[in-house]
């Protein structure tokens, strides 16, 4: 699998002021047309994670 073959991504940010660079990155690591996002803002994450992405693919 690769990247065109991500349908829909879940980003998951403990801190939204990160939101800027998590895009950055997003824009890199993807192309245009981009796949759908949801971004999230929550209390907290497992362990000291700052920021959790799911990934759904379809081949």
């Amino acid at each position: 699998m690769s990247e065109e073959d991500v349908q829909k991504v879940n980003v998951y940010l403990t801190d939204m002021k990160n939101f800027d660079a998590m895009n950055v990155v997003y824009e890199q690591q993807f192309s245009a047309p981009y796949p759908t996002r949801t971004t999230v803002g929550v209390t907290g994450l497992c362990g000291d994670a700052l920021i959790e992405i799911e990934l759904i693919a379809k081949k």
